[in-house]
């Protein structure tokens, strides 16, 4: 190879080399200001209730506040807010006398590997109304209060079910009806 164009060959790759480093040093943002204040810190894209998180949207995709607010005569000036855990959602509720930590919705959405066609619940008997399996009677005095104070629904999907508590404070057992068409 001829001496000019191995001159010319590696002038080429260190323009090749150059170029980028310019352009980043070039493009970059200038540095801020001095005395300027911090970003402000996120706020929650939910009210949450205590210390709460918010709920995980794939869990809310299943059933959503604004159909509990629908279905139950529930709405902003009622809400307290929501509280996440593994799989799980609460919305709780403010009733008039009673405490706010037994007035909610819960929805529960594990990822099971073999999903029953029906639940499997020890301690109720449910009974289908559309295409959720509602709580109809406790197998035992003890299970009794539960179903006293709270509507179960179950509804089986493709490697998961949705199951929700209703207290009954918050959402009637006519109102739990109405509230089972929306879970998905």
């Amino acid at each position: 190879m001829k001496p000019s164009r191995m001159l010319f060959l590696g002038s080429a790759v260190v323009a090749a080399l150059a170029i980028p480093a310019f352009l980043n040093t070039s493009l970059a943002a200038p540095p801020a200001p001095p005395n300027t204040p911090p970003a402000a810190t996120a706020q929650p894209a939910c009210k949450t209730f205590g210390a709460g998180k918010c709920c995980d949207p794939n869990v809310t995709m299943h059933l959503a506040k604004e159909a509990i607010f629908a279905a139950c005569g529930e709405s902003d000036a009622t809400f307290l807010g929501e509280a996440a855990s593994k799989e799980t959602c609460k919305f709780h509720f403010k009733v008039e006398g009673e405490n706010s930590e037994n007035t909610y919705v819960q929805v529960y959405v594990p990822v099971v590997k073999e999903v029953p066609q029906t639940p499997t619940d020890p301690f109720m008997s449910y009974k289908k109304v559309g295409k959720v399996w509602m709580t109809d009677k406790a197998k035992s005095p003890k299970a009794a209060p539960i179903l006293a104070n709270s509507t179960g629904m179950w509804l089986p999907g493709k490697g998961f079910f949705v199951s929700v508590a209703a207290s009954t404070k918050v959402c009637t057992k006519n109102e739990a009806v109405t509230l089972s068409k929306s879970i998905k």
